[in-house]
């Protein structure tokens, strides 16, 4: 098969991560367009990663670049619109999180996913491609520490970024839609079970300009699933030593912590300050390889005409048990979540 040819749409911070790794890292594929609103974008990705064919306006891009493929990493608004024509152009699309910000153009997607079957279709869901998620993914499946019953997620954004969360507040959908989508995704994913309800809190101790906007500085659920298991989440955007992503999956036998300590490598300091591990400070450093490894299972998707094991409906689940969190939250009562 020849290479595959791919174009990107977006190239902000994340859809950076993906383009570099789409025209340096993946064998088989060549990145040759490039779309984005913003002309420094576009001068980054022919100065740095010689990409010929760039482009302001998305459709122009997929009517005359001539693709195989196409990746999202737009702004979360676009991407349903996005999505639909390049699968009705007959392009292989990945789309990053989230689908769709409402469920009514989720479910609209999940159409547009089935009435082109031919094509493939990968929601971005990286921490699925996190060696150690998936090392805990194969141990639970093996029986390592039973029947899981309890998964306890938290995901804390740096408090030197705080300025930034204030800023996207007004249009980020809220805590729960906007930081918690990959950690509702782990729960279905490691309980093997969906979540039937959900009861959400939050608080603004120190930054109570979040409650102008229903929102909160950080926040807690509590879910019940269909099995009888427990799912809780903690998020927030005001980890003082970093980027603070951690998991811990309960089960009969055992269980399994990743990242308890969200530390930068293996070496520790021993200096005048004590003993001290440095921390890993944002997603791109800490999720480096998954994103490198979802974007390669993308492309080898397509080179063997696989399906992948991410299915659209993951991202409509995601989005409704998020909505359902967040309407929790904010009226204060516990919710049934309907699908």
């Amino acid at each position: 098969m020849e290479k595959i040819k791919a174009g990107i749409a977006g190239l902000g911070r994340l859809g950076r991560i993906h383009a570099k790794n789409l025209a340096e890292n993946i064998p088989g594929v060549s990145l040759i367009a490039a779309c984005s609103l913003d002309e420094s974008e576009l001068d980054y990705a022919r100065n740095i990663l010689n990409v010929t064919k760039c482009y302001l306006d998305f459709e122009e891009m997929i009517q005359e670049a001539d693709l195989d493929a196409v990746a999202i990493v737009t702004s979360s608004g676009a991407h349903c619109a996005q999505l639909s024509i390049a699968l009705d152009a007959g392009l292989h699309v990945f789309c990053e999180k989230p689908l769709g910000i409402t469920v009514e153009e989720c479910l609209s997607a999940e159409q547009v996913v089935s009435k082109n079957p031919e094509q493939v279709f990968l929601l971005g869901f990286m921490r699925r491609f996190d060696p150690s998620y998936v090392y805990a993914k194969e141990k639970i499946d093996s029986g390592a520490i039973g029947t899981p019953y309890l998964v306890k997620a938290t995901g804390v954004d740096p408090l030197k970024f705080i300025e930034g969360g204030l800023k996207f507040a007004p249009t980020s959908g809220g805590l729960f839609i906007d930081m918690a989508i990959h950690d509702i995704d782990l729960m279905r994913w490691f309980l093997n079970s969906e979540p039937i309800s959900v009861y959400a809190i939050g608080s603004s101790f120190g930054y109570p300009a979040f409650t102008q906007f229903d929102d909160a500085e950080a926040g807690s659920a509590l879910y019940k699933f269909q099995n009888g298991a427990m799912g809780y989440v903690h998020a927030g955007r005001t980890a003082a030593h970093g980027y603070h992503i951690e998991t811990e999956i309960v089960g009969t036998k055992g269980s399994i912590r990743i990242s308890p300590v969200p530390q930068k490598n293996l070496a520790i300091l021993y200096t005048d300050d004590g003993v001290v591990t440095e921390c890993v400070e944002s997603f791109p450093e800490r999720f480096s390889e998954a994103y490198l490894n979802e974007m390669r299972y993308f492309v080898d998707c397509i080179r063997n005409g696989e399906k992948p094991s991410i299915h659209v409906s993951d991202g409509t689940r995601s989005t409704q048990i998020a909505f359902a969190t967040t309407q929790s939250f904010r009226q204060g009562i516990l919710v049934p979540i309907q699908y």
